[in-house]
């Protein structure tokens, strides 16, 4: 696993999830959360150890506490009535980071998974966490803000658009293409969403700052998205997974995924009433 693939996950399993789990405002995430350390710190750390045993049950430390996040999907959804829009992607994010621990584990004990090789899993790493758990909650939260039928159609195309992304891995590149589509829709549709909330009247400078950065980022790093999938489906020019990490990659972890998710914890700590907790 490469330097920079290996700090984008770093920031997906030590930030972005902890961080995105307080926001989710459901309690009971709140024991998952506060124990999530015991479990993101080995899976870090298997990042910086040689392929094979050690690295390998470090990750699967990291693969046990996502299955724990996964597992209080079915839960959530037993006491919801009905599902909304937004209850689809937050179930969704609850899901993906145990596709990115399946992938790390076998990419850390250095077997093939389902044919892919290694470099490949690494890179699905990553892909689940920012992709998969930070676009989904992201679209989820603000759909309850915007809960119109565009904030509708963001919470409802992301978790569609990654499911046939990964549905693709397995079916062949025009699914994937196809999965890019909608997935792009979608997070074009939270970059609209997020940039008129930026540009709320009285919002403060720094919400603002990184509510448009988020949305900015996400407008570019969707291209690069859909211009490789583009170019995998069709053969024609495109850029190389290399670049893609260094652009796309970076750009959604550091300019969508965190901007986006410090922006609504301030957001949500102005709307708390006084004396409230986290």
């Amino acid at each position: 696993m490469s330097v920079l693939v290996g700090l984008i996950v770093m920031l997906g399993m030590l930030v972005i999830v902890p961080l995105g789990l307080r926001l989710a405002g459901d309690p009971g995430l709140d024991r998952i959360r506060r124990l999530w350390p015991l479990f993101a710190i080995p899976g870090a750390l298997s990042l910086w150890l040689p392929r094979g045993t050690t690295a390998g049950a470090l990750a699967l430390c990291y693969a046990l506490g996502t299955l724990a996040l996964a597992a209080h999907a079915p839960l959530r959804l037993a006491r919801t009535r009905r599902a909304r829009p937004a209850d689809v992607a937050l179930l969704t994010a609850l899901v993906t980071p145990s596709v990115a621990a399946l992938a790390l584990v076998a990419e850390r004990s250095g077997h093939a998974l389902f044919g892919f090789e290694l470099g490949i899993l690494a890179l699905t790493v990553p892909h689940f966490h920012f992709a998969g758990f930070a676009a989904a909650l992201v679209a989820g939260l603000v759909c309850r803000t915007e809960d119109g039928p565009a904030g509708r159609f963001a919470a409802l195309s992301v978790p569609s658009g990654t499911l046939l992304v990964l549905v693709g891995y397995f079916t062949g590149d025009g699914t994937e293409l196809a999965g890019a589509v909608v997935l792009t829709a979608g997070m074009w549709t939270v970059a609209l969403l997020t940039w008129r909330t930026a540009r709320a009247p009285g919002r403060d400078r720094t919400t603002g700052v990184l509510l448009a950065v988020s949305a900015a980022v996400l407008v570019a790093t969707m291209v690069l998205a859909l211009s490789w999938a583009l170019g995998e489906a069709t053969g024609l020019p495109h850029p190389t997974l290399t670049w893609m990490a260094a652009t796309h990659g970076l750009g959604n972890a550091l300019g969508f995924a965190l901007c986006a998710l410090l922006a609504r914890r301030r957001l949500q700590d102005l709307t708390r009433p006084e004396g409230g907790t986290a």
